[in-house]
């Protein structure tokens, strides 16, 4: 039988608030209520951004809940040699390519094809696809621009791998947090375009790293926010074309602010570190949050 594993992925860019507190101590209520096994990943790729400051507050906060987690903890910025061979699978089958594209270029080039009167396609979060001319250059052009040190990312050719997998996909997605129930939700990671895979001075993005450590790390269960739903086509995909294990998910209700927004680090919701502070106790963050 196999063990079921739950994990908890913050990001060290700021600090942990209600909906952090609410999805790790989900993750912890069904690993024990299963018997299984919760694991702590830090997902730290972002160098600008993460910092050793931030990670001490998010473990000082996880401690503080009552969390606790399997050692050792998993940093991606200590397996970048790992992304990295996986990536370079990726460029020899020519299943990515390099995006020379700056914001500027993106936003002319869809000004200009806005202005011939064909609306741009978006992604489920509103971005603008990416338009397809880097994907047209020969394979010189490429290298010569890569050898003259031209910025660029690796973005995945969806198409081709799609082509590659051969066949539609899907995921096993609970329905509720007794996880009594799944359903089969269809894949659609064509609504994302061709999205980046790794930049040119880190080996990996968010999409290629959360697959990679799902499946090292051997996670049976995918618990986190539906913030995430519809991302997790794109995940299907490259774990299919990478031959990985298929984890079931789980995509709960976000905590929302007193405006009704979801809480972010970014626009300086209350935090967890600021609760505590102000006396509030790790039951009051229970109840805060309906657990």
């Amino acid at each position: 039988m196999t063990l079921l594993t739950f994990r908890f992925a913050p990001s060290p860019n700021g600090d942990l608030h209600l909906g952090h507190a609410y999805s790790a101590l989900l993750n912890q209520k069904l690993a024990r209520a299963g018997g299984g096994r919760l694991l702590l990943r830090i997902e730290d790729i972002d160098m600008a951004r993460c910092t050793p400051q931030f990670e001490a507050g998010v473990l000082a906060d996880l401690k503080w809940l009552g969390l606790d987690w399997e050692q050792p903890v998993r940093r991606q910025s200590e397996h970048f040699g790992e992304y990295q061979a996986v990536l370079q699978q990726l460029i020899g089958e020519e299943l990515v390519y390099p995006a020379f594209m700056s914001r500027g270029d993106i936003r002319a080039f869809i000004t200009g094809s806005e202005k011939r009167g064909r609306d741009w396609p978006r992604d489920p979060d509103g971005v603008p696809l990416y338009p397809p001319s880097d994907k047209a250059l020969p394979m010189k052009e490429r290298k010569r621009r890569i050898a003259d040190n031209e910025p660029f990312a690796w973005r995945l050719d969806t198409d081709a791998v799609m082509a590659r997998v051969g066949r539609d996909l899907a995921w096993a997605e609970f329905t509720d947090e007794t996880l009594s129930a799944t359903r089969s939700v269809e894949a659609r990671p064509r609504d994302w375009g061709d999205v980046i895979v790794a930049r040119r001075d880190i080996p990996t993005s968010y999409h290629l790293a959360v697959v990679m450590d799902d499946a090292l790390q051997g996670i049976s269960h995918v618990v986190r926010g539906q913030d995430l739903f519809s991302a997790t086509g794109v995940q299907r995909l490259l774990q299919e074309v990478l031959g990985l294990p298929r984890p079931a998910y789980f995509h709960h209700r976000l905590i929302l602010g007193p405006d009704g927004r979801k809480l972010s680090k970014s626009l300086g919701d209350t935090g967890l570190a600021t609760l505590r502070r102000a006396g509030a106790t790790p039951d009051d963050i229970r109840r805060m949050i309906g657990l």
